[in-house]
């Protein structure tokens, strides 16, 4: 698909521009799963200076799973309410009640398991294999995706795009 020199030359520039401008966020601090999938669900369609008071609120008040899952989910909801898009909350305590029901209350550490629970699709799994679990797994979002289509010149039908960006997005893994 691509040239491991091309590849090489990608994964470099997008290095060297994050160590030169990444932000500094908390859930970047943490190999905790459950800290990176609250950033995560948060962050959905909604600009990061809105995600950091309230991520700080929810993990404050609920600093573990088990504590998001005895926690009403109408208290979780007014936290998360006010960003907007209502279903985060709901979300965010059924995978707590669903982690917190597995045996040690231990988070799931595959694609597969952490996509068969709810709001968790393929870029928010691979986000948390990635940076809790330290294991590859492609990312796109719509930066992503942008970065991807003009560094590649990817030029497609819409469906036919999407599959071809995951792919890119899996071969470029550092």
């Amino acid at each position: 698909m691509i040239s491991r020199g091309r590849r090489r030359s990608f994964q470099r520039r997008v290095l060297d521009w994050y160590a030169a401008h990444g932000r500094d966020l908390p859930w970047r601090r943490t190999r905790d799963p459950y800290a990176i999938l609250v950033s995560e669900i948060l962050s959905h369609q909604t600009q990061i200076a809105r995600v950091l008071p309230v991520y700080e609120r929810l993990l404050g008040r609920y600093p573990t799973v088990t504590a998001l899952a005895r926690a009403p989910l109408a208290e979780v909801k007014a936290i998360t309410d006010p960003l907007g898009y209502k279903i985060r909350g709901r979300w965010l305590h059924t995978v707590a009640l669903r982690v917190a029901d597995r045996p040690g209350g231990t988070f799931p550490d595959t694609l597969d398991e952490l996509r068969s629970l709810p709001g968790i699709g393929r870029y928010t799994a691979g986000a948390v294999m990635n940076f809790a679990h330290h294991r590859d797994a492609p990312v796109l979002d719509t930066n992503v995706a942008r970065l991807l289509r003009r560094y590649f010149s990817v030029v497609t039908t819409p469906r036919a795009r999407t599959q071809q960006l995951w792919s890119l997005a899996t071969a470029v893994i550092p």
